[in-house]
C-alpha cells in the first residue's frame, strides 16, 4: 500500500511508513535535535503528505490520540445547555480537536451506555455535562483510566473527580441581598429538586442573605420546582395564593422565573409593582421577556471552555493545580425588580 493510500493515525503508522522507529518519530515530532536531517525530512514528509501539522496535531499523533472528545449533555437545543456546548466546541476547535455530541435526555441508563461506547471507541476523553451518574459511578469510570471532566455537576462529587461549576451560593446571596436592599422582607423562593448541588448551594446563599438582614425564613415561602417553566408557574401560583403572599420571588433558574411571571400576570399582578421576580442563569430569554428579567449570570460558555482546558491538561499529562474550578456569578439587574409598590 502506498503512502498516498494509507492515512497514519498513530505514531506507529508514521514510523512504519517512514521506515524508522517509533522513538525516532517521537523525537522528530517533539523537535528534538538528535535526529539527522535526512531522517527528519522523511518523517515530516509522511506527516505533511497527510495534512498533519507539526504542532498540536503532530503532538496528538505522537501520543496516539484521535483529536475527538465526547460531550454528553441532556439536551442540545436548550437555552441553558447550548451556551455551555458552544463554549466547549469553540475551545476544542482552538485545540484542533472536535466534539462528538451524545444527548442523554437525562436518562441514566442511556448516559451510562453512551459513556461506555465513548470510552471503548475512538475518543480521547469526554466532557460530561450535568451527569446522571452518582459520584461512585464516576469514580469507577475514573479508575478505568478514561479522562473526563464534569461540567455543572448534578450532585456533590468526590474531590478527585475533575469538575467545573458556578458559584451557586454567591449568586444566590447577590440575588437575595438585591431584593432585601429594595425593601422586600417577605421573599419567596422557588427551588430546584432537593439534593441537586445547584439547589442546595443556592438555598444556602438564600438563607445566608436573609440571616444577614435579620429576616427569618418562612417555610411556606419556599416551594420546590422542577427547573422547567411549568414548575415555576405552579410553584409561583402556590406562593401568590397565600393569605400573605410574598412581595418578591427568587426563582432558582430563569425557567422558573418566567413561569412565575406568567403566574403573576394570570392573577392580574403587575411586575415589579406588585411582585418582584429574580431568576438565575441569565439565559437568552432573560433579556427578551417583558419586563426584562433581573437574574444571576452564570458564565455558561466559559464553563464549557474551562472544562476543555482541564481535559486538555489531563490528556497532556500536565500538572493540574486544582481539579475543582468554581466560576464567579454576577447579578444582572433589569426591569423585573423594584421596591415594593413601585
Amino acid at each position: 500500500m502506498s503512502i498516498e493510500a494509507e492515512i497514519p493515525r498513530t505514531i506507529r503508522d508514521v514510523a512504519r511508513l517512514a521506515g524508522v522507529s517509533i522513538a525516532t518519530v517521537s523525537r522528530v515530532l517533539n523537535d528534538r535535535p538528535d535526529v539527522s536531517d535526512e531522517t527528519r525530512d522523511a518523517v515530516l514528509e509522511v506527516v505533511r503528505r497527510h495534512g498533519f501539522s507539526t504542532n498540536r496535531n503532530a503532538r496528538a499523533l505522537s501520543a496516539g490520540r484521535t483529536g475527538l472528545v465526547g460531550v454528553t449533555l441532556p439536551l442540545v437545543a436548550d437555552p441553558y445547555f447550548a451556551p455551555i456546548l458552544s463554549g466547549a466546541a469553540e475551545a476544542l476547535y482552538e485545540q484542533d480537536m472536535r466534539a462528538i455530541l451524545c444527548p442523554t435526555l437525562q436518562q441514566h441508563e442511556r448516559e451510562v451506555g453512551l459513556i461506555e461506547r465513548l470510552m471503548h471507541g475512538t475518543t480521547d476523553g469526554a466532557i460530561v455535562l450535568l451527569p446522571e451518574e452518582s459520584s461512585e459511578e464516576l469514580q469507577a469510570l475514573q479508575e478505568q483510566g478514561y479522562p473526563f471532566v464534569v461540567a455543572d455537576p448534578r450532585v456533590a462529587l468526590d474531590p478527585e473527580i475533575p469538575c467545573v461549576s458556578a458559584a451557586h451560593a454567591s449568586g444566590a446571596v447577590q440575588a437575595t441581598e438585591h431584593l432585601l436592599a429594595l425593601g422586600h422582607r417577605r421573599i419567596g423562593a422557588i427551588t430546584g429538586p432537593l439534593g441537586w448541588m445547584a439547589t442546595e448551594e443556592r438555598r444556602k446563599g438564600y438563607y445566608s442573605a436573609l440571616a444577614g438582614a435579620g429576616v427569618l425564613p418562612a417555610p411556606e415561602l419556599e416551594v420546590q420546582g422542577n427547573w422547567k417553566t411549568d414548575g415555576g408557574y405552579e410553584a409561583a401560583g402556590r406562593l401568590l395564593d397565600l393569605p400573605e403572599p410574598p412581595t418578591a420571588i427568587f426563582a432558582f433558574n430563569d425557567k422558573h422565573a418566567i413561569g412565575a411571571m406568567q403566574a403573576a400576570r394570570d392573577r392580574g399582578l403587575e411586575i415589579p409593582r406588585d411582585v418582584s421576580i429574580v431568576g438565575f442563569d441569565d439565559t437568552e430569554e432573560a433579556a427578551i421577556v417583558t419586563p426584562t428579567l433581573t437574574t444571576v449570570r452564570q458564565p455558561l460558555a466559559e464553563m464549557g471552555r474551562m472544562a476543555v482546558s482541564l481535559l486538555v491538561r489531563l490528556l497532556d499529562k500536565q500538572r493540574v493545580e486544582t481539579l475543582r474550578v468554581e466560576l464567579a456569578t454576577r447579578l444582572v439587574v433589569r426591569e423585573s425588580t423594584a421596591a415594593p409598590g413601585t
